[in-house]
C-alpha cells in the first residue's frame, strides 16, 4: 500500500513539473522577443540583450531545479532480495509435494526440487508470477498477501499432456529465535489431481459402457416379448425363432454380468498376491479339453506342446483358468479362419527360479498395429459388430490383464494383418525341493 501511494505522489509531481517547465519556456520566449525588440530600436546593444537573456534563462533554470527538489519525493530504494531462512529450506526439501515459499511482495524465497521440476523458471528473489504463469494462482497469492486468508484454487495444463492441479496458498509467520522478529511469508503447495481425475473419467466411461452393453440386449428382449404378446401370439414358428434369440440375448447379459463381477473381485484383491501353488500345464490342458466342442463347431484344431514336468506357479486356480479360457476362446472365435490354434508351454531360466511362458497362437486375419495398445481396455473392440455376433462382452482381455497383474505376471501381444496373433503369458515359477515347496 505504501509503495502504491509513493508511485502516485511521484506521478503528480512529474505532471506539476511538466506544467512548470512549459510556463518557463513561454516566459523565456517572450523575454527573448522583448530584448530583441529593444536591440532593434537601439535601446540596447545586441551584446547587452544576449547577456540579459542568459541571466533570465539561468534564473529560470535554477528556479525549476528548486521546485523539482521540493516536489519530487525521495527516490524509492531498490527492493533488496529476500533473505532466505535456513529452517524453511530444510523443511520444504523433504516434502513430497511441490512447495514454494514467497515473501509478502510475492517474490520467491525458497522452493524444493519438485517445485523446480514443475516450474523450471523459478528463481530466488524474482516475482513468482514470472515462473507461475497461471492467473488463478497469481490472483490467490495476491489475495493472501493482502490479508484475505488461505486460498485454494484448481487449474489445468494442456501442454505437453493434460494435467490437473490444486494450489494451496496460505500465510505463515516464522520467528527468528525466541524473542526475534517475525518473518511473514506465503506458502504455496501444489497437489497433482491428475490420477484422481483420470480415475473419475475411467469410472464414468465404465458406467456408461456397461449401461450401454446391458441396454442393448434388454431392448431386444423387450421387443421380442411385445411381439410374442401381440402379432406372434399364435405363430408357433415365429415363437420358436424369437425364443431362441431371447435365450441368446439373456446369455449375453449373463456373461456380461459375470465378467463385471469377476473384474470387481479381482480389483478388490489386486494388492494380495495368491500364495497357493498350482500347475500351469494341468490348467492349460483342462481349458483345451473344455473348449474342444467350440473348436469342432469352428472346424479348428487345438494343439498343445508342453514339457514333461509340471510348471508350478503361485496363483489362484480359478482365476488362471479364466485367463486361458479367455485367450483360447478369443483365438477360436476371431482366428478360426486359420483352422488351428497352438498352445505352447515352456520354461525360461532366471535367477529367482525362472518363468513359465504360455503362448496362444492363432493363424487368423491378425490385428492392425494401432489396435494392439488398447486391446486390454474395458469394452474396447476392434469390430463391435463381430464381437457382439460372437457373444463377446468387451471385458475378456481387461480381465486377463487384471488377473495377471495380481499374480505379478505379464501379458504381451504380437500381431500383424494377415499373420495371425500371438498372446504370451509369463508367470514366475516356484522353486521346489523334491515334493516340498520352499
Amino acid at each position: 500500500m505504501a509503495t502504491s501511494t509513493r508511485h502516485e505522489d511521484t506521478a503528480r509531481a512529474a505532471a506539476f513539473l511538466r506544467r512548470r517547465l512549459l510556463a518557463t519556456r513561454h516566459i523565456l520566449v517572450a523575454a527573448g522577443l522583448l530584448l530583441l525588440g529593444f536591440a532593434a530600436f537601439g535601446a540596447l546593444s545586441f551584446a547587452e540583450a544576449l547577456i540579459g537573456f542568459a541571466v533570465l534563462a539561468g534564473a529560470a533554470l535554477i528556479g525549476s531545479e528548486h521546485v523539482a527538489r521540493k516536489a519530487l519525493p525521495v527516490p524509492l530504494a531498490e527492493p533488496s532480495p529476500p533473505r532466505t531462512v535456513p529452517l524453511v529450506d530444510a523443511l520444504i526439501a523433504g516434502l513430497p509435494a511441490p512447495v514454494i515459499v514467497l515473501d509478502r511482495d510475492s517474490r520467491v524465497v525458497a522452493f524444493n526440487g519438485r517445485a523446480a521440476t514443475l516450474a523450471p523458471a523459478l528463481r530466488r528473489g524474482e516475482p513468482a508470477s514470472l515462473a507461475l504463469r497461471v492467473p488463478e494462482v497469481v490472483d490467490a497469492i495476491r489475495r493472501v498477501a493482502s490479508g484475505a486468508g488461505p486460498q485454494r484454487v484448481e487449474f489445468s495444463e494442456r501442454v505437453p499432456v493434460d494435467r490437473w492441479y490444486a494450489a494451496h496458498v496460505m500465510p505463515v509467520e516464522i520467528a527468528e529465535g525466541e524473542a526475534g522478529p517475525l518473518t511473514k511469508l506465503t506458502l504455496l503447495s501444489l497437489d497433482d489431481l491428475t490420477p484422481l481425475r483420470r480415475v473419475e473419467e475411467m469410472r464414468a466411461d465404465f458406467v456408461a459402457n456397461a449401461s450401454h452393453e446391458l441396454r442393448t440386449p434388454l431392448a431386444s428382449l423387450s421387443g421380442f416379448i411385445e411381439t410374442l404378446q401381440g402379432p406372434a401370439r399364435d405363430d408357433p414358428a415365429a415363437r420358436e425363432r424369437f425364443l431362441a434369440i431371447m435365450k441368446s440375448q439373456a446369455g449375453r447379459m449373463a456373461r456380461l454380468i459375470d465378467d463385471l463381477l469377476s473384474l470387481s473381485r479381482v480389483e478388490l484383491n489386486a494388492h494380495v498376491q495368491p500364495q497357493t501353488t498350482v500347475d500351469l500345464v494341468s490348467i492349460v490342458r483342462q481349458v483345451a479339453d473344455a473348449l474342444q466342442m467350440l473348436a469342432r463347431d469352428r472346424d479348428v484344431t487345438i494343439s498343445i506342446a508342453s514339457p514333461p514336468e509340471p510348471l508350478m506357479v503361485r496363483g489362484d486356480r480359478d482365476e488362471l483358468t479364466r485367463v486361458f479360457e479367455n485367450l483360447v476362446e478369443n483365438a477360436l472365435k476371431y482366428g478360426a479362419s486359420g483352422r488351428r490354434v497352438e498352445l505352447t508351454l515352456t520354461r525360461s531360466p532366471g535367477p529367482a527360479g525362472g518363468d513359465a511362458i504360455v503362448t496362444v497362437r492363432d493363424y487368423g486375419p491378425g490385428i492392425a498395429a494401432e489396435h494392439l495398445p488398447r486391446l486390454t481396455e474395458r469394452f474396447y473392440r476392434i469390430d463391435v459388430g463381430q464381437s457382439r455376433a460372437e457373444g463377446g462382452t468387451g471385458l475378456g482381455l481387461a480381465l486377463v490383464k487384471h488377473i495377471l497383474n495380481r499374480h505379478l505376471g505379464r501379458l504381451t501381444i504380437e500381431s500383424s494383418l494377415g499373420a495371425g496373433a500371438v498372446f504370451t503369458v509369463r508367470l514366475g515359477l516356484v522353486r521346489l525341493s523334491g515334493k516340498k515347496q520352499i
